[in-house]
């Protein structure tokens, strides 16, 4: 392994001083600062939008990986791009307007991605393959931290591996949910290429060796 890529999510960060958050995550290494963003409509709960991420993209330089688990990101994905996403990923079943959406994020020089509940199907997102440069494969149902990582998805994760390479494509995996230092290993031998970690990372009694295990 060695080349895995840890994207700690702030939504397990301290709220109360987000951008000491975000630093930390600089600090202990990892590559990305996760930023799930939930509408309380396609998911049942509800987090941060465009200005939280506006107000603490100052605190690192790490690329800002923006998840939205919201109805209708076409309607918001340009302006999370111009608040300092620098990748913004979405759920194709989410909206009628997928290429829309992807285009926007694209036009204004950001990297996109689509994300896959574990219930859904690759092929929600096989007509976008040639527009993606992530794919986001969801271990656990979005919508809350913690939970554990169902295994049926290392199936979905080799699948998909198969398919990139049989196009010669340049996506990233991305594996989100229930990510621990125990699982990372395995999860990156299935194909992953970025691991989102939030419990695993923000509430390790060391952050710093949390992202390295993960790493690989």
């Amino acid at each position: 392994m060695g080349n895995i890529k840890v994207a700690p999510s702030i939504l397990s960060g301290n709220f109360a001083s987000l951008g000491e958050s975000v630093a930390n995550v600089e600090k202990w290494g990892a590559d990305y600062i996760h930023v799930d963003v939930m509408d309380g409509t396609f998911v049942p709960n509800l987090t941060f939008g465009m200005p939280i991420v506006k107000a603490v993209k100052s605190y690192s330089k790490l690329p800002f990986d923006v998840h939205l688990m919201i109805m209708n990101p076409e309607k918001y994905v340009g302006e999370f791009v111009d608040c300092g996403a620098d990748i913004v990923t979405f759920h194709p079943d989410s909206t009628n307007c997928v290429t829309e959406a992807l285009d926007i994020i694209k036009s204004k020089g950001a990297k996109c991605g689509l994300a896959l509940n574990p219930d859904k199907s690759l092929d929600l997102i096989i007509p976008y393959l040639d527009k993606l440069d992530m794919v986001v494969l969801m271990s656990v149902y979005a919508g809350f931290g913690g939970q554990k990582y169902i295994p049926d998805i290392d199936n979905k994760i080799i699948q998909l591996k198969k398919i990139i390479s049989e196009r010669g494509l340049d996506i990233l995996i991305e594996v989100d949910g229930g990510v621990t230092t125990e699982n990372a290993a395995h999860i990156g031998l299935c194909g992953a290429d970025v691991l989102v970690a939030g419990t695993a990372v923000f509430s390790a009694g060391d952050p710093y060796e949390a992202v390295r295990v993960i790493k690989g």
